[in-house]
């Protein structure tokens, strides 16, 4: 069981969202964002700052989109985070991932705060099987996906997608495991903490599984969300808004049924950044330890066989 937060101004809970930036190609996405902002809802919007140049793995608008940043700059003055998911939407070179940070330090005035990472991009950092500290884990979880790339190069050192260091420098939170439950602090009540395992990484965070609007809102209906807030934790949400949680102007209703209901909950909406910083000033700086990194890696892999993915 998670410890039970005093959040900020006497609210009884906290949510957030933290947005990969795939699919982000029409007006549907903007809808969602004009949503969320008047119910009140400030969530986290990740981007790519570089043009891909070669073939998408998962693709979308990249910030030299024609008049894409200028809406990017309008959703922060907004009030809602830009965080970063890699480069661009395909695998990025060391030289290709520092133009990128340095083009988001120009545009944004600051490094990136936050991070996930893209999908099968050889430039991830620590996914794939470097995802697990646990040997036994990590054989497990290469023999499920025997068939599938494992070359995830960007924490190591001598490939030509080596940006580690300037993850280091740079980016604060990363996260890792996504989670089914509702209250996030749950299943990763030190969030975020430290991997001395993995030192190209501040401090690692979790999400709850929602990549698409059905396992969005499946985590997050009325009783779920009723549950958090009874608890006083966190529902800190993985998702990707491009893919149909509006369609041709319309707000999926069930999407739009859970959002009315949250919204009118007594909770805390902030950004992630806004959410890890308050956890990190109250809890402290937490080094995750052997124990604590076998729970959460057994039951994400125990999760993944569920899903069907890893």
């Amino acid at each position: 069981m998670s410890q039970k937060i005093t959040w900020p101004n006497g609210k009884k809970f906290a949510f957030s969202v933290f947005d990969d930036a795939d699919n982000h190609i029409n007006s549907d996405v903007q809808d969602v964002y004009r949503f969320l902002k008047e119910l009140g809802i400030r969530t986290t919007k990740s981007v790519w700052p570089n043009k891909g140049t070669g073939v998408p793995i998962c693709g979308g608008f990249t910030c030299e989109e024609p008049g894409y940043l200028d809406w990017i700059h309008q959703l922060e003055a907004d009030g809602f985070e830009i965080g970063y998911h890699l480069a661009t939407y395909h695998t990025s070179t060391r030289e290709e991932s520092k133009l990128a940070l340095d083009k988001y330090r120009e545009w944004f005035g600051h490094d990136p705060v936050t991070m996930s990472n893209h999908a099968l991009c050889k430039d991830t950092i620590y996914w794939g099987p470097a995802r697990l500290g646990n040997p036994l884990y990590k054989g497990f979880y290469k023999l499920l996906n025997i068939h599938k790339d494992k070359n995830f190069l960007g924490h190591e050192e001598k490939s030509e997608y080596f940006w580690g260091d300037l993850c280091r420098e740079r980016i604060k939170y990363v996260r890792n495991f996504t989670f089914r439950g509702t209250n996030t602090l749950k299943d990763c009540p030190f969030m975020p903490y430290v991997d001395p395992g993995k030192p190209y990484v501040n401090m690692w965070y979790a999400s709850t599984e929602g990549p698409k609007v059905g396992p969005f809102s499946n985590a997050t209906t009325p009783d779920k969300i009723d549950q958090v807030e009874e608890e006083g934790g966190l529902c800190l949400m993985y998702t990707h808004f491009g893919y149909q949680f509006s369609v041709n102007g319309k707000i999926n209703p069930e999407f739009r049924r859970n959002m009315e209901h949250l919204a009118a909950k007594d909770c805390w909406f902030a950004p992630v950044r806004d959410i890890l910083d308050y956890l990190l000033k109250v809890n402290g700086e937490h080094i995750i330890s052997s124990a604590e990194r076998n729970a959460l890696e057994r039951k994400w892999l125990k999760e993944r066989l569920v899903l069907g993915s890893t």
